[in-house]
This record gives structure tokens, C-alpha cells and sequence, in this order.
């Protein structure tokens, strides 16, 4: 292992050791408080643009194994930590974490102090960063990380391409791909959903021409606002067919409904998050991981109610339409990695389809 540097937009310089790839990348710093789920997390679509860091110290001590993955090509552009593990043992177990983010190209450090800088973005908020090595310009590095925007074509990196069928036998759910997370999948194909992917920029006419019980609109990364094809998009299928949103797909409904979306300070990242059902009062754990809310106010002068909300900070985390079958959460019922209280909502979506009878 060779020595790595962690530089933030604010002049801030942690030394650390490398690991995973050489190929060093900018993105914003963000982190996540979830203590374990690390491979789920590393392929997790949504952190595109961001190098990830982790509040629990001890990360890879289980190693990577065939079953948990998220997506098969991950995005996210680094990786921080506390200890590195670099002999894990678990019977799943089949590389380490660093053999994973250089078959990737994935850099990461370790053994820098993960709670200062934790402090640091709770105070300041996100912040863009790089991984360097230890002969870096500094001053050059600031300069230039203070000149950089964050990316805007996230969701077009992470999509689809192209139009797939998952075949089964129950209900047709065409699933929006905004850099959808398996988890998602796997909870519509338990329930029988014969799906077909597209991918984020297909036009509400050839998602209808499907004939779908259902619409599925995806977690994803960025700022819902730079997906403006897709919100149009969904507009024109509201009423035409029943919709859940999960994450991104949340915020394009709410946008989609003519409410507003804000960035949060430091976002909502880890496995813990407690969530109140303002129907029943009962507060669900949830997984969360988005730097981007809907702004509750806004949502007065639409058609949408709030159903969820946030008991750390009191933000939107559901909302559904007051007349259409529409409804979308802020975190992931799909869970991984994460408690499975919420997976009950995808039963909510099927009772919803059988209901609503074939719309398209």
C-alpha cells in the first residue's frame, strides 16, 4: 500500500493509505453511516459522481461475495475508511474489497480520521474531493476542485441503453431505469411482476404501448431537476396507469406534480433512518440514500398529500395523489442493504394493479 491523499474544496488535506485502483478521481464527498452493506452501497447506481465514505470503521471484513450486488458495474468514483480489512472471513466470502475496487477501477484510502471529517460535512455540508497521491499540488488541487461543477448526466451514465424484458407471470410492470438498484428487481419478481427495463429517456408512447398494469420509477443519482425529459415523461402517464416512485422516482413525481425539490445540507445516507406513516403513525427503520428532498410547502398548491415524513429533520420521505394511483417514498423499500420494514409497499403497488385492472 502506498500513502494517499483526501483534499476537500476547502483546503482540507487528510494522508491516508491507498487502496483499490490508481485511477484517481474528483467527486463529492458524502457519507454513510450504515454499519454494514458495504457492497451493496459501493454498487449502489445512485452514488454516481460521489466517493463514498463510511462513519463505521471496520469496512471489509466480510469481503465481497456473488449474491449482494446492486448493479454489476459500479459507479461510484471512490471510496473512504477508517481500517481496511484486508483478510476477511465469511463462508460467502470470495475477494477482498481491495481485489473488487481494482477489478473496478475504484480508488479508495484509509486509516484517516472518518469522524473529523464526518464532523466536517455535518458542519459545512458536502463538499467536493479527490483522491491524490501524495506529491500533489495542493494549492493547484483546491484551486481546481473549487473551479469544478458537479456532473449533471448521471442518470445517462448509469441507465440502460436498451429495452429488456425480466419474463414472468404476474402483473406487466414497465420499470423506469434511472440507475435502478436490483433490490427493486428482485422485490417485483418475488411478487411475479413480468417486467420490462427502459431505459430513463423513453417516451411516455412507447412505455403505454407496452399495455402495463404498472410503471415503476426508479431510484437514481444527481438532481431530479437535470431530468427534465423524464418528468414530462411522467406527466403524460399519470392517469394512464398505476405509478410508484422509489428515491429519484419520488422526486420526478412530486416535480412531475408541480411541487419543488431543494439539495440537503449533508443528505440522508445509512440503514437506520426512523420514518413516520402520518396514516397509521407507525414509524418504520429505513435505508436511505439521496442528497436531494421535495420541499413539503410546495406540495400544497398540488395534488399531492404527504403520507411520510422524515423524524430527524421533518422532511418529505412519501406523498401520494389525491385522486390518481400514484403514490412514491423517499427511501428504499427494497432495503438492501438495510431493515425490511417497508417491503410491504410493494405489496401496496400489486393491490394497486389488481384494482386499477389493465389502464393501457
Amino acid at each position: 500500500m502506498m500513502e494517499r491523499l483526501l483534499i476537500l474544496e476547502d483546503g482540507s488535506v487528510y494522508r491516508g493509505q491507498g487502496f483499490g485502483s490508481d485511477e484517481l478521481k474528483t467527486g463529492e464527498l458524502v457519507f454513510n453511516t450504515s454499519m454494514t452493506g458495504y457492497q451493496e452501497i459501493l454498487t449502489d447506481n445512485s452514488y454516481c459522481g460521489q466517493i463514498v465514505m463510511m462513519t463505521y470503521p471496520l469496512i471489509g471484513n466480510y469481503g465481497i461475495n456473488r449474491d449482494d450486488y446492486e448493479s454489476i458495474e459500479p459507479a461510484v468514483f471512490g471510496f473512504v475508511t477508517r481500517d481496511l480489512c484486508q483478510s476477511p472471513n465469511n463462508w460467502r466470502s470470495q475477494e477482498t474489497l481491495d481485489d473488487f475496487l481494482k477489478a473496478h477501477n475504484i480508488p479508495g484510502i484509509y486509516d484517516v480520521d472518518t469522524r473529523a471529517i464526518t464532523r466536517k460535512l455535518r458542519n459545512k455540508g458536502t463538499m467536493r474531493a479527490m483522491l491524490a497521491n501524495p506529491d500533489t499540488d495542493i494549492e493547484a488541487a483546491v484551486k481546481q476542485l473549487q473551479e469544478t461543477d458537479y456532473l449533471h448526466d448521471q442518470v445517462a451514465r448509469v441507465s440502460s441503453s436498451k429495452i429488456f424484458p425480466i419474463p414472468n407471470r404476474g402483473h406487466k410492470v414497465v420499470l423506469m431505469d434511472f440507475g435502478a438498484k436490483l433490490g427493486i428487481v428482485r422485490e417485483l419478481s418475488r411478487r411475479g411482476c413480468d417486467l420490462i427495463v427502459v431505459p430513463w429517456d423513453t417516451d411516455a408512447q412507447t412505455i403505454l404501448s407496452y399495455h402495463p398494469d404498472g410503471v415503476m420509477l426508479s431510484n437514481g443519482p444527481g438532481d431530479p431537476e437535470d431530468v427534465p425529459q423524464a418528468i414530462e415523461t411522467i406527466r403524460q402517464l399519470m392517469g394512464k396507469t398505476v405509478i410508484f416512485g422509489i428515491c429519484l422516482g419520488h422526486q420526478l413525481i412530486s416535480l412531475a406534480c408541480g411541487a419543488k425539490t431543494y439539495k440537503l445540507k449533508f443528505g440522508h445516507r445509512g440503514a437506520n433512518h426512523p420514518v413516520v406513516d402520518l396514516e397509521t403513525g407507525k414509524v418504520d427503520i429505513t435505508s436511505q440514500n439521496h442528497g436531494f428532498a421535495v420541499d413539503i410547502d410546495s406540495l400544497a398548491d398540488t395534488e399531492l398529500e404527504l403520507t411520510h415524513k422524515a423524524l430527524n429533520d421533518g422532511s418529505c420521505e412519501g406523498v401520494r395523489h389525491k385522486e390518481l394511483p400514484v403514490f412514491s417514498v423517499q427511501f428504499h423499500p427494497e432495503a438492501s442493504a438495510g431493515p425490511e420494514d417497508t417491503a410491504y409497499l410493494f405489496d401496496k403497488f400489486v393491490a394497486m394493479m389488481d384494482k386499477e385492472g389493465r389502464h393501457a
